[in-house]
């Protein structure tokens, strides 16, 4: 109940789970994506008035005095200068999440590996644009040669992934709330 007596609406929703858990799209002031947070930083940075809630998610937060909707979108109010560019770490997580977790030769989703187009033994480097994934029977057909040469080609050449690729990627379950802001 508030002040007045009456009783307060409550949030229907499903309890969060895990407060830790980075599923909260973290936007500028100007709303271009600058990172995805997790849901106890996001609810700290609203409730000190450093962000505020642009969309809502089905969870629930529950405290002894208070039940409050999960933000799944929040904008910071003032804005912050960043480098042009998001640097995605380059690990073999994101490496698989940029491919989509399929082999870039045949397209299979098991036995996974990474593979170096150009290979390492020739001078190739470990990095976003020489590294893709493959499976483990088309790496060891392709052997240290290059795709031309073992007459396999890619299906997507390897790239660097933007923010937004990483963003949808980083996670199992993708934000519908989001696709408004990440275009």
């Amino acid at each position: 109940m508030n002040h007045a007596g009456r009783e307060e609406p409550r949030p229907t929703g499903r309890p969060a789970s895990d407060l830790n858990a980075a599923r909260v799209l973290v936007l500028n002031a100007s709303y271009e994506p600058l990172q995805v947070t997790s849901i106890k930083r996001a609810i700290t940075l609203t409730q000190f008035g450093v962000a505020e809630v642009l969309e809502e998610s089905r969870d629930v937060v529950r405290s002894p005095s208070t039940v409050m909707q999960v933000p799944s979108v929040i904008r910071l109010r003032r804005y912050v200068r960043r480098p042009n560019t998001f640097a995605v770490p380059f690990n073999r997580r994101n490496v698989l999440r940029r491919d989509a977790f399929t082999c870039q030769y045949c397209g299979s989703g098991e036995n996974l590996t990474l593979d170096h187009v150009m290979p390492r033994s020739r001078g190739g480097r470990h990095e976003w644009t020489n590294v893709t994934t493959a499976c483990r029977d088309c790496n060891q057909r392709k052997g240290s040669r290059t795709p031309e040469e073992a007459q396999m080609p890619l299906q997507h050449g390897p790239r660097v992934p933007s923010f937004r690729a990483f963003a949808h990627g980083q996670f199992a379950q993708t934000q519908p709330e989001w696709e408004h802001y990440l275009r």
